[in-house]
């Protein structure tokens, strides 16, 4: 998945964070004709680069994002290592994205802070970088150190997305060995996160196991509630696994797929 929409899926809390913390007031970045400066403290340069980019203003929000980030503030760091990743509002460039996702990852993060969203976020880039490498660049694919950033964001923040792509990677052994039954547990926590996908291939295990009707009703379950980029990957699955089993057993998944849509069920 590229890193934009990464950044939407897991950024979800970090832009609700982002507009507590700005709030409604502020004046343009580095206007000549207000108070804040290059020299003004971090908090308000980021507001100021927030709201710059929230109207339109990308280079303003650039170099307010520079300078507040240049003083440690997280937020800046954060927002100015996705514009480099999407080449929003300045060339794109992924390492010099990595380079400041590393630095939000190495300065760790107080747990419940205001924080805590952009700390996460960089984790997740992170193990996307070296899931692929960059191109041109020091950063080769290192497998293994994506599974450990996916497991961290996973098991230290419970964010679904990471159980998810940790799941697939014990699935198929990617980064280190395989394990079906740590991979269905990380799933499982994911799909009680509300990630349709997870739910889907944690459907499609329990399908292979031999547990054909709540394996097929969670697949089916999946594909009523997952997002259209979904689709396109668990229908086929869906379908496949529709075709392989008896009458009866489709409409008791077809029924039991509703009882876990509405409740959650297992």
């Amino acid at each position: 998945m590229p890193i934009r929409a990464l950044n939407r899926l897991s950024g979800v809390v970090v832009g609700a964070a982002m507009m507590a913390i700005v709030g409604a007031s502020g004046a343009y970045a580095l206007d000549p004709n207000v108070s804040v400066s290059k020299e003004s403290g971090p908090f308000d340069l980021f507001r100021l680069g927030f709201k710059a980019y929230r109207e339109g203003n990308k280079q303003e929000a650039v170099e307010a994002y520079r300078y507040a980030a240049e003083k440690g503030h997280t937020g800046s760091r954060w927002a100015l290592a996705t514009m480099y990743a999407d080449g929003d509002g300045v060339v794109k460039n992924d390492f010099e994205a990595f380079k400041i996702y590393s630095e939000i990852a190495s300065q760790g993060v107080e747990p419940g802070s205001n924080d805590t969203g952009f700390f996460v976020n960089a984790l997740m880039a992170l193990a996307e970088y070296y899931s692929k490498g960059i191109p041109a660049s020091p950063v080769q694919p290192d497998l293994n150190q994506a599974r450990q950033l996916y497991f961290q964001a996973a098991s230290a923040f419970g964010d679904s997305e990471a159980q998810f792509r940790l799941a697939k990677m014990l699935l198929s052994g990617e980064g280190g060995q395989a394990n079906i039954r740590q991979a269905k547990k990380w799933l499982n926590h994911a799909r009680k996160g509300g990630h349709a996908g997870a739910m889907g291939i944690f459907g499609n295990v329990l399908f292979e196991e031999g547990q054909t009707v709540r394996g097929l009703a969670f697949m089916t379950a999946a594909l009523d509630s997952c997002a259209p980029r979904d689709r396109v990957w668990l229908q086929p699955m869906q379908e496949q696994a529709f075709s392989l089993v008896n009458e009866s057993d489709r409409r008791n998944a077809v029924a039991l797929s509703a009882n876990i849509r509405l409740k959650g069920g297992d």
